[in-house]
């Protein structure tokens, strides 16, 4: 492995921390290029990107952005847990989503009341600061809070209880609720407010060009995520192919967004169907990671070849959409004619990818709806158990070793129809969804924080087989009488 050359020390600046919010621990590579640089003040997603202060002088090489992967290795007594989650905001009144004006509202209250530090953009707020914690809005205004690197399960859901009480503080006087669910249930494309933030414009105008779904995504949709860490490229390799195996199975398990416009959509995750027609370049189930030949350069290999959204200069976005990081690195961006990129640029692009699983400094799963605060709970534990622990990670890749290419597409497709339902060899999903959670609970007990109840959550969805999206489409058509506004109190935070 290439080590971080004289360029990556003059130009990186990286964030510190460990599998949260976008934030690392300090490798050498990492501590180098913080003493000879300035440190960003938030994660790419609450703010925008800082500039360099270094003038290039010779090229990025692809070591360097090898290099750049490589330095979020770290031992496993350093090891961290990060969890982010998106959730919608409406008027309690109108069941409306909230308006730019009503969400600057709630970051200048949670900045005012909680001693939040302020992310602006062009005069405007657009998220919030805490230690290693940032609050960032999605494109529909969607709240995202993009948690600190923390040790356990424990810490995660306190982190969790923290903030939804902050937030409800704040919007309960503003008579502004926050729904757990993964797509927008009531309201068209129409209706949903665009923030001001300039990233947001150029995919806006991109996403029709490269997929049917890529505006749904943005605006109505919400998720919860998981950022774990890894020990070596080895380690990497084994966590990447064991969650991307298993994504479908976290996909049907948290399944929770079978309404749209106000009735039953034909699946029970709209969210995650929506991103097999979004943008196929940058999503999707990356089959190169099961390759004999995958690794870190492997993945820079991939990702500078996904066309680029923008770089980042003068406080201004650039829309550099179509272009790649490659015509960047010999300096043939016309945005840009002649200038050589940094690695935070690399940095940023990384960010424009959006694959079941992701690769940066740590692995992010992203397969899993948004869902209520005792789920984004379990999400984590999900995870923790599965990877964080060498027994049931080694049996996950015992169990996967041999599904093909094609059978971890179909299930991509599918699951998000029929769910836990989904047939698969001579059983179903939720045959493998038994044995998968029973190997999490395992994991949790060995790593002896005594966090296993984090998955009673998800006990009965995998025990009975139903979704929380099949719960939900059983009240509609029971006790909601066919409206699905009271999915607005049910699911509340």
């Amino acid at each position: 492995m290439v080590v971080a050359s004289r360029l990556a020390v003059a130009r990186v600046v990286s964030p510190d921390g460990g599998a949260g919010s976008g934030r690392r621990g300090r490798s050498g590579f990492a501590a180098a290029a913080a003493r000879r640089g300035r440190r960003r003040g938030g994660a790419v997603a609450a703010s925008p990107p800082t500039e360099e202060v270094a003038q290039m002088t010779e090229p990025l090489t692809k070591d360097d952005l090898v290099a750049y992967l490589a330095s979020g290795c770290k031992p496993k007594e350093n090891w961290r847990i990060g969890t982010e989650h998106e959730k919608f905001g409406f008027d309690v009144e109108t069941l409306r989503p909230i308006t730019y004006d009503q969400i600057s509202g709630i970051l200048n209250g949670l900045s005012e009341r909680f001693e939040w530090d302020k992310i602006m953009e062009e005069g405007h707020v657009i998220g919030l600061k805490q230690g290693k914690q940032n609050i960032s809005l999605e494109p529909g205004g969607q709240f995202e809070l993009s948690g600190a690197p923390l040790e356990t399960l424990h810490q995660t859901c306190a982190e969790v209880n923290s903030h939804l009480y902050q937030v409800k503080a704040v919007g309960e006087e503003m008579g502004v609720g926050f729904l757990g669910l993964g797509f927008q249930p009531k309201w068209p494309l129409s209706e949903i407010p665009i923030m001001p933030k300039g990233r947001y414009e150029i995919m806006r105008n991109y996403m029709p060009k490269v997929g049917s779904l890529g505006l749904d995504m943005m605006f109505r949709t919400c998720t919860v995520q998981v950022n774990l860490d890894f020990s070596s490229e080895q380690d990497m390799i084994s966590k990447f192919r064991a969650s991307l195996a298993l994504q479908p199975i976290a996909t049907a398990i948290f399944a929770n967004s079978p309404f749209k416009e106000g009735k039953p959509n034909g699946f029970l995750s709209l969210r995650s169907h929506i991103w097999t027609d979004t943008d196929n370049n940058r999503s999707g189930m990356l089959p190169f990671v099961f390759d004999s030949s995958f690794g870190f350069e492997q993945y820079v290999d991939y990702a500078l070849d996904v066309p680029m959204y923008f770089v980042y200069r003068n406080k201004k976005y650039l829309d550099c959409t179509g272009m790649s990081f490659r015509d960047f690195m010999v300096g043939k961006l016309p945005q840009v004619p002649g200038e050589l990129p940094t690695l935070n640029d690399w940095e940023n692009h990384l960010t424009t990818i959006f694959p079941e699983v992701r690769l940066k400094r740590y692995i992010e799963m992203r397969g899993a709806d948004g869902g209520p605060w005792r789920r984004l709970c379990a999400l984590p534990a999900f995870w923790v158990g599965l990877l964080y622990d060498e027994e049931s990670l080694q049996s996950i890749l015992d169990m996967t070793a041999d599904w093909t290419k094609e059978e971890r597409e179909m299930l991509r497709r599918k699951v998000p129809v029929t769910g836990l339902k989904t047939p698969f060899r001579d059983g179903y999903v939720r045959d493998l969804a038994e044995d998968i959670l029973q190997l999490a609970k395992n994991g949790l007990e060995r790593r002896g924080y005594k966090e296993v109840g984090f998955l009673r959550e998800v006990d009965e969805v995998v025990r009975t087989g139903v979704t929380p999206a099949e719960r939900l489409l059983n009240l509609y058509e029971t006790k909601w009488n066919r409206s699905v506004d009271p999915v607005f109190e049910e699911l509340l935070y």
